[in-house]
C-alpha cells in the first residue's frame, strides 16, 4: 500500500511495528532503504542467475579455475587494499554471535578486539529478530545498551575500550519479505545494511571506530563490485568520505577461492582483508560438485583444516591479503566449554589451542571464537607468537597454489553410520531451533549455525546421490537414508520439550537427503515458516 510521501512511495511494512522499533524503521531510514533496493536490487538478481548458470557449468564436469580475464589483476604487484581503519589495526581475536540484547552485551564485555554482530548463519531471520537486533546495535553504538532481566543486570563494562562493532548482513541470495519495495521484497543485505549503516555510520565515527562489516557467500568478484557500488552510493548519500565503510569479505565458497585478488581489488578503498569461512567453505565444495563423484567426502569430522584442499585455501588466502596489505583473518572455534566432564572439557579446549596455534603460525592477523570463555585461549596463543598488532608483513612467498590445490580432494577417512546420525541430529537440531527463531544452536558441545547444518545436509545428499558404501558394509541409499532419518528424529522429539518442531524440520529435512531436490540454501528452504506477514502500512505512518 502506497503512502503519500513522493520518498516513500510503493514502500511497505509488512511486519508489526514495536513502539521500541520505532525509532529504527523511519520514514527517513525506510526512504534510505528504497534508494539502496531501487539502484541495486536488479544487478543482485543478475549476479544471483550468474550463479544458477556457473552452478551448470559445473553439473557438466567444467572445473573452477583461476579467470584468465583477470590476470592483469592477479600479476600486478603495485595496488594495495586500504590500510588499516581505526579500530581494525589489531584484531587478533574477534567473538561472533547473533545481535540479541544479551549477546551484545556479553560479547562488548568480553576481552576481544572485535564483536562480529550477526544478521546472518547464526541468526533465524524473524522480523523479530531482525528489527530487535537493530534496536540493540544502535542502542550499542551509543552505549546505552545495558538493561535488566528479571533480577540480573546487564551492564557495558567501563575498565577498558570495548571491542570494534562489525556487523554482518545477510548474503546475495536472501530477501526480506517483511518489507517490499515497488511490490517486491527487499534484499536481506540491503536491509541489514542499510539500516544500521543509516543509523549509525556518523555515530560509530564519533566513538572512534566506523561503520564496519563482513561480506558474506559471495561467489564472485563481481559480487564485491555490488556491494562496493553500495558503499560508495550510502557514503554519499549521508556526507561520508568514501572509503569510511571497511569491508571484511568471507571466503567461504570454493569459487571465491579462486577470485581473492579480484574480490580485494573490487573493494580495496573499503578493504579490511578476507575470513576463512571454514564451514562454509566445505559445505561450498559439497554443494557446487555435487554431482561429481570425484568430489564425495568421508565423514565431516575427517575434513580437518589440514586436509590438502582446506590447506590450500587457508596459505592462499593469507598469501594474497598480505601481498595487498590486508589481514587475513582465521576461522571459528565453535566449542564450548563443558562444565560436567573434565577430561573431556580439557581435550576439547586442547583442540582450540592446536587451532589457534596452526593458525597463527601460518601468518593468520586474528581469529574467531563462538564462546567468550575461549578468548582467553585464542588471545593467550596469539599474544604469545604474534606480539605486533597483525602479521601482515608475513609474505608467504613460499606459497605457490594452483587450481589442482585447491581442488584436491584427497581426504582420508570413511562414512560410517555414526557420520550419517551425527549429520542427521545437527541438521535436525538446528532447523528445529530455526522454525522456533533460534538461529546458533549447542549440539554436543559445538555451536552449529546454518553453516554446519549446510555440511550436514549437504553430505548426505551427496552419499546417496553417489550410493557410497559405509565402513560397515551398508550401500547409502534413499531407504536407507529415510530409516535413519525417522529413528533419528524419534529420538529427538522424545527428548524434547513439548511443542518441540522436529517433526516439521524432518518434513524438509526428508526432501533434502535423498540425492534428488536440492534447495540452494535451508534458510530459503525453511524461510517461509518464520515470516510473520500482515497487512501492508504505508511506510511514512510509521
Amino acid at each position: 500500500m502506497a503512502s503519500t510521501d513522493n520518498t516513500l512511495q510503493g514502500v511497505a511494512v509488512l511486519g508489526p511495528v514495536q513502539e521500541s522499533q520505532r525509532k529504527i524503521l523511519t520514514p527517513q531510514a525506510l526512504a534510505f532503504l528504497a534508494l539502496l533496493q531501487r539502484s541495486f536490487n536488479s544487478t543482485r538478481k543478475n549476479l544471483l542467475e550468474r550463479r544458477k548458470l556457473r552452478q551448470a557449468e559445473l553439473d557438466r564436469g567444467v572445473l573452477p579455475d583461476f579467470l584468465p580475464e583477470t590476470r592483469h589483476i592477479r600479476e600486478n604487484p603495485t595496488w594495495k587494499g586500504a590500510p588499516p581503519a581505526p579500530g581494525l589495526v589489531d584484531r587478533r581475536v574477534e567473538i561472533t554471535g547473533p545481535t540479541d540484547r544479551k549477546m551484545v552485551v556479553n560479547a562488548l564485555n568480553s576481552n576481544v578486539w572485535t564483536y562480529m554482530a550477526d544478521f546472518e548463519d547464526s541468526s533465524a531471520p524473524t522480523w523479530e529478530n531482525m528489527v530487535n537486533g537493530q534496536v540493540n546495535l544502535y542502542d550499542a553504538v551509543r552505549r546505552q545498551v545495558d538493561f535488566k532481566q528479571g533480577a540480573k543486570e546487564y551492564k557495558l563494562r567501563t575498565d577498558r575500550t570495548l571491542p570494534t562493532l562489525i556487523v554482518r548482513p545477510r548474503g546475495w541470495h536472501l530477501e526480506e519479505k517483511h518489507v517490499t519495495v515497488d511490490g517486491e521484497p527487499m534484499s536481506g543485505s540491503l536491509f541489514d545494511f542499510g539500516l544500521y549503516f543509516y543509523h549509525n555510520a556518523h555515530e560509530a565515527v564519533k566513538h572512534g571506530f566506523g561503520p564496519y562489516f563482513y561480506l558474506p557467500k559471495m561467489e564472485s568478484h563481481l559480487e564485491a563490485r555490488l556491494w562496493n557500488d553500495v558503499f560508495n552510493m550510502a557514503q554519499d548519500c549521508v556526507g561520508m568520505a568514501r572509503g569510511t565503510i571497511r569491508g571484511t569479505v568471507l571466503i567461504e565458497t570454493i569459487l571465491a577461492a579462486f577470485e581473492m585478488d579480484e574480490i580485494i581489488y573490487e573493494l580495496r578503498d573499503h578493504s579490511s582483508g578476507l575470513n576463512c569461512g571454514r564451514w562454509d567453505y566445505i559445505f561450498s565444495v559439497i554443494k557446487k560438485f555435487r554431482q561429481n563423484s570425484s568430489f564425495v567426502l568421508p565423514d565431516r569430522g575427517c575434513v580437518t583444516m589440514t586436509v590438502p584442499f582446506m590447506d590450500a585455501y587457508v596459505k592462499l588466502l593469507i598469501q594474497t591479503c598480505h601481498k595487498r596489505g590486508v589481514h587475513a583473518m582465521g576461522g571459528m572455534a565453535a566449542q564450548i566449554p563443558i562444565k560436567d566432564d573434565k577430561a573431556a572439557n580439557d581435550a576439547a579446549m586442547e583442540g582450540v589451542r592446536a587451532d589457534k596455534l596452526r593458525e597463527v603460525r601460518a601468518g593468520h592477523d586474528g581469529t574467531w571464537v563462538a564462546h567468550p570463555a575461549l578468548a582467553a585461549i585464542a588471545v593467550d596463543i596469539f599474544n604469545k607468537h604474534m606480539p605486533t598488532p597483525n602479521q601482515l608483513f608475513v609474505r608467504r612467498e613460499d606459497v605457490v597454489i594452483g587450481q589442482n590445490d585447491l581442488l584436491n580432494m584427497n581426504v582420508p577417512g570413511q562414512i560410517t553410520e555414526a557420520g550419517i546420525r551425527k549429520n542427521l541430529n545437527i541438521g535436525l537440531g538446528y532447523m528445529e531451533a530455526w522454525v522456533r527463531g533460534v538461529g546458533c544452536v549447542p549440539i554436543n558441545y559445538l555451536m552449529e549455525d546454518a553453516a554446519t547444518a549446510e555440511v550436514s545436509r549437504s553430505q548426505l545428499w551427496q552419499w546417496v546421490r553417489h550410493g557410497v558404501t559405509t565402513a560397515e558394509g551398508k550401500r547409502v541409499d534413499k531407504a536407507y537414508a529415510l530409516r535413519l532419518l525417522r529413528e533419528q528424529t524419534q529420538g529427538l522429539a522424545a527428548k524434547a520439550p513439548q511443542g518441540n518442531k522436529f517433526q516439521l524440520a524432518a518434513q524438509y529435512f526428508a526432501g533434502q537427503i535423498t540425492g534428488e531436490d536440492y534447495a540452494d540454501f535451508l534458510t530459503s528452504l525453511l524461510y517461509n515458516e518464520i515470516t510473520s506477514i500482515g497487512s501492508p502500512k504505508p511506510a511514512a505512518k510509521l
